[in-house]
């Protein structure tokens, strides 16, 4: 068994069923509450959305809000501005551009509003089931230790070296273990080095990330 092989087989073994945590109940759901997590954390976004979710169900509540009561529902998260003029505006790109769907490619998503190519490959990934892998800080942090990027990458290179390196078919999976295993043990301050299953893989703390 190949390096990369062997370390996806004992982080299955810590995270067998990783998955996305951020709450949803429908595609809208799910895309905003993505949007929403860039620079929070899933657990803040989770605490937002719950009350966001009850207020707007449909996307005209959201394209017919004042801007400010969508600001105050979501003041808590980081960003908060930003986001909520992006998700309002995206909710009128869906309704006038997408049938009040949200699209399945990359490069509709990309068009949206305050969409990235980290969320556009979250929801084509959780939503569509296509392989995908989104590279936020604990993927990011996770494969430069691991000797799978380099300490300087950018998050698009840490994406093709990991889509280079894992077989297409374990991306999806693979990025939701990966984020489990940042978040929950190779954390960024303190990882739980003693134990750990892939430290002769690591090379913290020669590199921090």
């Amino acid at each position: 068994m190949g390096r990369v092989e062997e370390i996806l087989a004992r982080i299955d073994k810590l995270f067998p069923n990783a998955a996305i945590e951020l709450k949803h109940t429908n595609p809208l759901e799910l895309l905003i509450a993505v949007m929403l997590s860039a620079q929070s954390t899933d657990a803040a976004v989770n605490k937002t959305t719950e009350s966001l979710f009850k207020r707007y169900k449909t996307l005209e509540d959201y394209i017919g809000a004042p801007l400010e009561d969508l600001e105050e529902t979501i003041r808590s998260l980081g960003l908060y501005k930003n986001k909520a003029k992006n998700i309002q505006n995206t909710c009128i790109a869906l309704k006038e551009r997408f049938d009040g769907n949200v699209p399945k490619t990359q490069e509709e998503l990309e068009s949206l509003p305050g969409v990235g190519r980290k969320t556009a490959n979250v929801v084509l990934s959780v939503l569509y089931g296509e392989p995908r892998i989104a590279v936020d800080t604990h993927v990011a942090r996770v494969s430069k230790r691991l000797k799978i990027a380099a300490k300087k990458d950018t998050p698009r290179q840490v994406e093709e070296k990991l889509m280079k390196s894992l077989p297409e078919e374990r991306w999806s999976k693979a990025h939701h273990q990966f984020i489990f295993f940042g978040r929950y043990h190779c954390t960024a301050r303190r990882p739980k080095c003693e134990g750990c299953p892939l430290k002769e893989y690591c090379r913290y703390p020669d590199i921090h990330v």
